[in-house]
């Protein structure tokens, strides 16, 4: 129905209205929504309905601000403003597609709205939707071509859809009419001639790049980034003598810096990574940073540096008086510095209980040392040890709250991504699957806060950290935290469809036909304790949340009530009986695959949840991309031979699709049938334990009556293999209790033996019976290590 033009009177009051929605004093802008809408004459009065709404949902309440919302624009469908109104309101509700349309019909009525052009402009860059961006930012200079944001808006448009001739032409001209003194330094002018030079740097514009840069150098602020855009930009043209002079003037500014570094071999043509040649020998490149190791005799990266290239004696020699340097000042950050060099699993024991002691031990000489405190929490993690890590990290945890619910609220992901995988290995699947959902619930904040920089940075002109900020939240989900998130919950899933939880675990039924009568007593009493244990901390913890909640005194808006809603919703007895567990793992599967497509794990993951899917032509793209990564990784290996074993077992896929199918495996086995091609597998990697493995896995797997010739295979111990270190022989451990290889509990336990002979310390090897024994040999052996530090 067509709605009623307001008065002077209540056109005043609605005026009112709206200052008060700006000013946020909603109280009053509800009052004065009722002096309108009690007069019979206006009482469906659309756009009132529509602001009553809005003034509704900032006071949290949602079901009734959508309700007078949607009444006001049927009241009024032709307004403009219960368009805008509608599009805020799901807007605030992070629906943004839906916030979009509402937008634009809003423009259909009244097409040069400066404010809701700018509201769909944030909403698109929001969504990257570029395309609309740019139309919107075009429209906006257009009315606006006084403002310096129309300016700005439309060049980053073109800049972030890679036209940056357009940018640069833009930038240029609105440049020119900043009137800023050539002696002047204005922090603003400043930020907008560095962005002009990095929209040329990425369009590969180096030496207008290098001129530029020199041209307008006394009016930028940020000296150091000039210098170091000057060394990029002469390394690219080949200005090497330039350049080492450049990054030698910024090694004496900040020797500390290993960019610099990196910066001076290149130039030097010293780097072995570099694109210039001759390489220089290691002689060379050690003597510069000897050379510059004396005129910094304080500093520390030029002694650590050299540590990354030199092998054997040198590299002994060289560490030995890195150390013996730092352990006398004391140097806090030396683990930190040489975190690095810890890469090889050849220097790893797998004695996770005792490393987590010292660990200990380590935090309590200095309790007031929060990376130490931190290091020690994430050993006890390591070594499942959850109740204890979560009440080391306590004490500098908020008090009042328990230390696991703070450490979600600060997104503290390092904790939660080692929790999910101690979970993991105790087979507390709800537990896990609630972290890793919380890791998900970070991202998506993160990735929802960039949206109140969209005005602030323009407005500010840090447009090159706002560039630096869109791109990356681009690539958010490629982070370490979530891939080990999602790895992992992806893997639970899977674990989950394969063998389904009930009231009484089936899984505990599978591992129980393995055991004696009497360990399988043992393990259902350590089972019964556990539960007990963690039913008890759980109630302890809802007891907690429930008193924090009563001593509040002020109610949260509505976004906190709905987070605190969804984190009520991550129950993990819930979560690990979830019905569609395949469905739930694509969930995390698909931002790998689009953000993380050059990891071959990503593709692994991929085709074991559409194996079980039954999906085939994705089945095959999975292996097709893992296979261009790596053709011969070992679980790549057993997923071509399931893979292909699964598809000559159907008989009713249709004829284009097998057809497709035996074109691209035709490609891969090149005709070899399948045990061939595992023979071939094992020949040609003859001395890595973790192929050996999978080629016997898929050696049973293809034929039963080869158990005792594939468990021989997957126990190799002899001298010609090069990876016999704790995570490769657990893995072979595993497989033999987990049916890869059937029934085979007598040669567990002669591994175990021949595992534990070789590697005494590892905890997973230790004989059950002789855990007092092991420990106290773990002990004698850890004071060995004393005896070294006092020489030191």
């Amino acid at each position: 129905m067509p709605n009623v033009q307001l008065p002077p009177k209540e056109s005043n009051l609605f005026k009112r209205i709206l200052k008060c929605y700006e000013q946020k004093q909603y109280k009053n802008g509800l009052k004065f929504c009722k002096m309108i809408l009690s007069n019979p004459k206006f009482a469906e009065h659309g756009e009132t309905l529509a602001m009553k709404g809005l003034t509704l949902n900032c006071l949290g309440k949602k079901e009734e601000a959508y309700e007078f919302v949607r009444k006001g624009l049927r009241n009024d469908v032709k307004s403009h403003v219960c368009w805008h109104v509608y599009g805020l309101l799901q807007r605030s509700h992070k629906k943004y597609d839906e916030a979009i349309k509402c937008y634009r019909n809003a423009l259909k009525l009244d097409k040069d709205n400066l404010q809701i052009l700018r509201d769909l402009s944030l909403l698109q860059i929001q969504m990257r939707d570029l395309e609309g961006y740019r139309e919107t930012r075009y429209q906006l200079l257009q009315l606006r071509p006084t403002q310096r944001a129309s300016w700005i808006g439309y060049a980053i448009a073109y800049h972030l859809l890679k036209d940056y001739d357009m940018a640069l032409k833009l930038l240029e001209e609105f440049r020119q009419t900043q009137q800023v003194p050539p002696n002047k330094i204005d922090y603003e002018y400043s930020e907008l001639i560095l962005y002009q030079n990095q929209v040329m740097r990425e369009a590969d514009l180096f030496q207008e790049s290098l001129e530029h840069i020199e041209t307008y150098e006394r009016q930028i602020c940020d000296k150091l980034l000039v210098e170091e855009i000057k060394g990029e930009m002469l390394l690219k043209l080949g200005r090497l003598k330039e350049a080492s002079e450049v990054f030698k003037n910024l090694i004496d500014r900040n020797a500390e810096n290993w960019c610099y570094y990196e910066g001076l071999e290149k130039a030097l043509q010293l780097s072995s990574l570099g694109p210039f040649l001759p390489h220089g020998t290691l002689e060379e490149r050690l003597q510069i940073y000897e050379e510059i190791s004396k005129q910094h005799p304080r500093a520390i990266s030029p002694r650590r540096l050299p540590l990354n290239l030199v092998p054997g004696e040198k590299f002994r020699d060289l560490i030995d008086k890195f150390l013996r340097v730092n352990f006398s000042k004391g140097c806090p950050p030396l683990f930190t510095t040489l975190k690095s060099l810890y890469y090889n699993t050849e220097k790893h024991i797998g004695n996770l209980k005792e490393a987590a002691k010292w660990m200990d031990e380590a935090q309590s000489l200095d309790t007031a040392d929060r990376f130490i405190n931190s290091k020690c929490a994430k050993y006890m993690l390591r070594a499942n040890m959850i109740k204890e890590a979560e009440e080391m990290c306590s004490k500098f945890t908020r008090e009042g709250t328990s230390a696991m619910e703070n450490l979600n609220e600060m997104q503290c992901m390092w904790f939660q991504t080692e929790c999910i995988s101690a979970y993991q290995r105790l087979g507390r699947y709800g537990d896990a699957l609630k972290k890793c959902h919380e890791v998900e619930r970070h991202f998506f904040e993160i990735t929802d806060d960039q949206f109140d920089f969209h005005t602030y940075c323009m407005r500010k002109m840090t447009l090159r950290a706002y560039v630096d900020l869109l791109r990356l939240e681009d690539t958010l989900r490629r982070h370490a935290f979530y891939f080990k998130a999602a790895r992992s919950a992806i893997e639970i899933y899977l674990k989950l469809y394969d063998d389904p939880l009930t009231s009484e675990s089936k899984q505990q039924e599978i591992n129980s036909e393995n055991l004696s009568a009497k360990e399988l007593k043992k393990m259902l009493s350590k089972q019964r304790r556990a539960q007990k244990k963690a039913k008890l901390e759980e109630e302890k913890k809802h007891a907690e949340r429930e008193r924090q909640q009563k001593s509040q005194k002020k109610k949260r808006d509505e976004e906190e009530e709905e987070a605190s809603g969804l984190k009520e919703e991550l129950r993990p007895e819930k979560l690990e009986r979830i019905e569609n567990p395949l469905e739930e793992a694509i969930k995390f599967l698909i931002p790998l695959k689009n953000l993380v497509a050059d990891n071959i794990d990503t593709h692994l993951l991929a085709f074991e949840i559409y194996f079980r899917k039954g999906k085939f032509l994705l089945m095959l793209q999975s292996v097709k991309r893992a296979f261009a990564i790596n053709s011969n990784n070992p679980w790549l290996h057993e997923c071509l031979i399931k893979f292909s074993k699964s598809v000559s077992n159907q008989s009713n896929l249709p004829d284009i699709v097998s057809q497709v199918l035996s074109q691209e495996m035709q490609k891969i086995f090149v005709n070899k049938d399948l045990e061939s091609f595992n023979e071939d597998f094992l020949k040609r990697n003859a001395t890595s334990l973790q192929h050996l493995l999978s080629g016997a896995k898929m050696m049973y797997f293809l034929d039963k009556s080869r158990q005792e010739k594939a468990i021989a295979v997957a126990t190799r111990l002899d001298e010609t293999i090069k990876d016999k270190n704790v995570k490769t022989l657990v893995k072979v451990s595993e497989a033999l209790l987990d049916g890869s290889f059937g029934i085979c509990n007598s040669q567990y336990e002669e591994y175990r033996m021949a595992c534990h002979h070789l590697l005494p310390f590892t905890s997973a090897f230790l004989p059950a019976v002789n855990e007092v024994h092991s420990h106290s040999a773990a002990l004698n052996h850890t004071s060995n290590y004393d005896v070294l530090a006092n020489e030191m």
